[in-house]
């Protein structure tokens, strides 16, 4: 899988400070610093209700719950994104070659992608849960 290059602008650009107002820390971190929260800790991950998956950043959506599969890692995982909601970049952090999965309305850092899930993508999108929110369809 091949990473695109982000954008000069986002649709949805915020100074840092009303970022760090408006997301809790952790989130913060997560969509703005490019960490990666600790494997099993997000509700998100045992989440298998019908509904969206939206940036918690901007509410960009970004995943339908039908792509939603336990891939065993302790992220949520999915194996499509909705259409035109995220991009992808090449990520050489910690020494490793990865495709890094950012929102593509704000640019919020989502997780990464990899080659290794179901059909028929055959890709496992692996989430942060802290960069989503989860809004239940009724």
């Amino acid at each position: 899988m091949a990473a695109t290059t982000k954008p000069a602008a986002y649709p949805v650009e915020k100074p840092d400070a009303d970022w760090q107002k408006e997301l809790t820390r952790e989130q913060y971190m997560v969509l703005r610093k490019h960490a990666t929260e600790r494997a099993g800790t997000s509700p998100l991950n045992k989440e298998y209700g019908k509904g969206d998956y939206v940036c918690a950043g901007c509410g960009h959506p970004l995943f339908d719950s039908t792509t939603k599969f336990d891939s065993g890692t302790g992220w949520p995982s999915f194996w499509e994104p909705k259409a035109e909601a995220v991009g992808t970049t090449e990520d050489r952090s910690f020494f490793m070659r990865r495709v890094e999965v950012h929102c593509a309305n704000c640019g919020g850092h989502l997780g990464h992608v990899f080659d290794d899930g179901p059909q028929p993508t055959g890709l496992r999108y692996c989430m942060n849960g802290a960069a989503m929110k989860f809004l239940k369809e009724e």
